[in-house]
């Protein structure tokens, strides 16, 4: 391990032969989250691509039991413990909401063994198929990666070794479906795709935490999507992409199962969503769900949900979160 700081030629030269933030990470003796943002600062200054291999876009997929893994699933193979998963984060230059800060809470105190990401971490406003309304202002994609480094290099710095896993959700695919329209040619040059801004998380569509439990960004639409998704599935399933942060179970001749949202990390009114909702009254919530598996089975599972600004409500208690 190096004791000392090194030059940028010198982590050029040992990137060229690692690419991976993991091994730099390791063989340096710094966190991740350092390598990322050098990474990223001397790409910037000096125009080279930095590309990474790291280990973990390599790892093999578990078979499902259902079906054969095609690296659109990732399986977790959760027997105890505890999985965070939150969604719909938009995150937002110079926002930082009580919800988030709810989220490092628990990864503090829960000491999950997974963090999910149930997509749409990044917005994409101003490459939405969307027109502006009026003169609004949206941040740029750098704007918005940027946002999206910070606030999930927060949460990687608190995971203290959990798995980190991004199920993609269709605000999320805008980075690559505007490329992918616009400069096809570029197809497989570093950068091009979101998941090579942030390489310690692993990108799937689903991920499966047991054979009977999916997390992914959305099924079924409308105000029963918990219901009609865990009917439809067979399975627990857990979604974001509605905003709505709620629990519905479901009992048939093979027990409970449940249909959870992950409501929204952002704060409901916040400045991602002021101008196209015109004022208008939503049946949204901030917060996140927590599932605790015992014996390989999901535990009914529980929500922490914004009360107050800073202040969140967990298991009957009101937690202040205004100093974290």
């Amino acid at each position: 391990m190096y004791k000392k700081s090194i030059s940028e030629q010198e982590f050029i030269e040992l990137w060229s032969r690692y690419k991976s933030v993991s091994k730099m990470s390791k063989l340096l003796g710094v966190t991740e989250r350092n390598i990322s943002g050098r990474r990223r600062r001397i790409e910037e200054k000096t125009g080279i691509r930095l590309d990474s291999v790291d280990a973990r876009f390599k790892r093999s997929i578990a078979h499902i039991g259902i079906a054969k893994s095609s690296g659109a699933r990732y399986g977790l193979g959760i027997e105890n413990g505890v999985v965070l998963v939150f969604s719909d984060a938009h995150f937002w230059p110079g926002v930082r909401t009580t919800a988030f800060r709810g989220l490092l809470w628990a990864i503090k105190n829960l000491k999950p063994k997974a963090i999910i990401n149930n997509g749409d971490a990044f917005d994409g406003a101003s490459i939405s198929r969307h027109p502006r309304i009026g003169w609004d202002s949206k941040p740029s994609v750098i704007q918005e990666l940027h946002a999206c480094e910070a606030s999930l290099g927060e949460i990687e710095e608190a995971a203290s070794g959990a798995k980190l896993i991004w199920a993609l959700g269709n605000h999320d695919a805008r980075f690559e479906n505007r490329l992918a329209n616009t400069v096809p040619e570029y197809m497989a040059v570093g950068g091009f795709k979101l998941s090579d801004h942030f390489p310690s998380w692993i990108p799937c569509w689903s991920c499966w935490p047991t054979e009977e439990v999916v997390v992914k960004h959305r099924i079924k639409g409308g105000v029963h999507a918990t219901h009609n998704n865990t009917v439809n599935s067979g399975i627990s399933t857990v979604t974001g992409h509605l905003h709505s942060l709620k629990v519905t179970p479901f009992a048939d001749y093979r027990g409970n199962r449940f249909g959870v949202d992950t409501g929204t990390l952002a704060d409901t009114g916040g400045p991602q969503f002021t101008d196209y909702l015109e004022d208008s009254p939503v049946n949204w919530r901030s917060g996140f769900a927590v599932l605790t598996f015992h014996n390989g089975r999901l535990l009914w599972p529980e929500l922490v949900h914004k009360f107050d600004e800073d202040k969140i409500e967990f298991r009957g208690q009101v937690v202040d979160v205004s100093k974290i």
